[in-house]
C-alpha cells in the first residue's frame, strides 16, 4: 500500500510537501518527500501526523459526558457519580461502550490508547469465573475498534490512606498487591498482538506504601509501563504528608515506583523538589487538561517538568471531549494563564508529546513517528475547512496544533489498516449510534 500526503510532518519544526509514504504489511517501509503522486497510491489531501496515542483513558467514564457537567463541586463529588457508573458495568456492557468509546478516539486520529484499568471484578468484589474478563472485554474493544490498547491493570486496594475499599469500590480490589500481580501476571501471558498489558499504581491513598514496591517489581520485571496518578488533588498531597512524612512523588520514589518506563498522570500540584526528582528519573508526566479543567483540579507546572527532562504526553482520561490536538495546544495555552506570557512549547514539541512520546509511555517505542520501520500508523487533518482557511505550508503546523479539532480528521491509518476513510469509521458503521446504545445500557435508560 502505498499513500501520498500532500504535506507531512517528518517530525522537524515545518512541514514537507509531497511525501510519499509507502508501507509492507504494518509497518512503514519507505518515506520519501518532494516525490511525484504515483497514480495507485492513496491521495492524503491535507497533513497528514503520526497516529495520535492517547496515553490515559478510563473508557467507562465516557457515560458520564454532560451528566457530570450539571451543578457544582469538585472532584470529589464527581467521583461519587463515576461510582454509581462503575456499578453496574459487566464485561458485556463494558465491551460495547469501550468499543464505541474507542471508535470515537479512532475517529479522532488516535492509534493506541492507555486504559487505565481498575474495574476488575464483579459487584461486592465477587471474581469473575474467568477473573480477567473485564480486561478482556476492553483488549477485546480495542480490536474491534481498529486500535492497540496498553491494558494498565491498576492495583487498588484501599479507599484512602486509613480506609478499607467500600461500596462499588470492593469491584477494584485484588486483597493485596501479590494477589493483584498472580492475576495481571495469568493476563500477560494471553496477550495478542495490538495489546500489551502494563501496571498501574491508581495512587499513593489506593496502595498502601508497604505494597508499591510489589507493583513497581512486578512491572520492572516484565519490562512494563507503570503508570500512577499522582498529586491530582491538594487534599491528596496533605494526607500523604500526614501518613508518611513525604509527598506523593518522594514515597513512589522511595519504593522504586519512578522512572523511564513510568508515568506520572497529572503531576498537577506538585513541590519544587516533586519536579526536580521526576525530571532526574526520567519519569514521563501525562497530562490531561480537559478532565483537569473539567474537574477544577488546577494547572500542572508543564514548562518546569519539561525544563527538569520530563517527557511529556497527555491523554483525554473522563472524556470530558476526545481530542488529542486540544489537550496539546491546552499545554501551552493553560501555561500561558499561569505565567502571563506566551511561547512555552513549540507546536512540534506539543506533537511529539502527542505522538512519539505518548507512544513510549504506553511501552510502544517503536511508533516513532513518520519513518521506516516504524508502525504504519497515519492521521490526516484536512486544510478544507473554516478552522484551517488561510494556513499556508509555513504556518500548517501551527495552524493545525493551535486550531484544528477532530471535525478535521479525514483518513487515520493504523498498524497498515485504514479505519478511517473520508472522516468515516470502516469498522464501526455508526459510531454515535454505538456510543447512544451502549451509554443508555450502562446508565439503565
Amino acid at each position: 500500500m502505498r499513500y501520498f500526503a500532500d504535506h507531512a510532518w517528518l517530525g522537524g519544526d515545518g512541514v514537507e510537501a509531497d511525501v510519499l509514504i509507502e508501507v509492507d504489511g504494518e509497518r512503514i517501509a519507505v518515506v520519501t518527500a518532494a516525490a511525484a503522486r504515483p497514480p495507485d497510491a492513496v491521495h492524503l489531501r491535507g497533513l497528514t501526523l503520526p497516529g495520535l496515542a492517547n496515553t490515559h483513558s478510563h473508557a467507562f467514564h465516557r457515560a458520564l459526558r454532560g451528566r457530570a457537567q450539571r451543578g457544582g463541586g469538585t472532584f470529589w463529588t464527581w467521583r461519587e457519580e463515576m461510582y454509581a457508573v462503575a456499578a453496574r458495568l459487566t464485561p458485556d456492557s463494558y465491551h460495547a461502550l469501550a468499543r464505541a468509546t474507542f471508535a470515537e478516539m479512532a475517529l479522532a486520529g488516535i492509534a493506541c490508547v492507555g486504559e487505565f484499568h481498575y474495574v476488575h471484578h464483579d459487584t461486592g468484589g465477587v471474581r469473575y469465573t474467568h477473573e480477567n474478563a473485564m480486561a478482556d472485554a476492553l483488549i477485546a474493544a480495542a480490536a474491534d475498534a481498529g486500535i492497540r490498547i496498553t491494558l494498565l491493570d491498576t492495583c487498588y486496594l484501599t479507599g484512602g490512606f486509613d480506609r478499607a475499599l467500600e461500596g462499588p469500590q470492593r469491584r477494584f480490589g485484588d486483597g493485596d498487591a501479590t494477589r493483584w500481580a498472580e492475576r495481571v501476571g495469568a493476563l500477560a501471558t494471553t496477550t495478542p498482538a495490538h495489546a500489551r498489558v502494563g501496571a498501574a499504581i491508581h495512587s499513593v491513598r489506593a496502595v498502601p506504601a508497604a505494597q508499591l514496591a510489589t507493583v513497581a517489581g512486578w512491572a520492572r520485571d516484565h519490562e512494563a509501563p507503570l503508570h500512577v496518578h499522582l498529586s491530582e488533588q491538594r487534599a491528596e498531597n496533605a494526607a500523604c504528608q500526614a501518613a508518611h512524612g513525604v509527598t506523593p512523588t518522594q514515597l513512589l520514589h522511595e519504593h522504586g515506583a519512578l522512572g523511564p518506563r513510568s508515568c506520572a498522570v497529572h503531576a498537577t500540584h506538585l513541590a519544587d523538589g516533586d519536579v526536580k526528582l521526576l525530571g532526574s528519573t526520567a519519569t514521563t508526566v501525562c497530562l490531561c487538561a480537559t478532565t483537569e479543567r473539567d474537574l477544577a483540579d488546577g494547572i500542572g507546572p508543564a514548562r518546569a517538568l519539561a525544563d527538569a527532562g520530563t517527557p511529556l504526553s497527555v491523554g483525554s482520561d473522563s472524556h470530558a471531549m476526545i481530542d488529542l490536538l486540544e489537550e496539546v495546544r491546552a499545554v501551552e495555552l493553560d501555561e500561558r494563564l499561569a505565567s502571563e506570557r506566551r511561547g512555552h512549547f513549540s507546536a512540534a514539541h506539543l506533537l511529539r508529546a502527542a505522538t512519539v512520546d505518548g507512544h513510549a509511555a504506553l511501552g510502544w517505542p517503536q511508533a516513532r513517528g513518520l519513518q521506516a520501520g516504524a508502525p504504519a500508523d497515519l492521521v490526516t487533518v484536512g486544510r478544507d475547512s473554516v478552522r484551517l482557511a488561510g494556513s499556508t505550508p509555513a504556518t500548517l503546523l501551527e495552524a493545525v496544533v493551535f486550531a484544528a479539532s477532530t471535525a478535521d480528521v479525514r483518513d487515520v491509518v493504523v498498524s497498515g489498516r485504514r479505519i478511517v476513510a473520508d472522516g468515516l469509521h470502516t469498522l464501526v458503521e455508526d459510531v454515535p449510534a454505538a456510543l447512544d446504545a451502549a451509554i443508555l445500557e450502562v446508565l439503565g435508560a
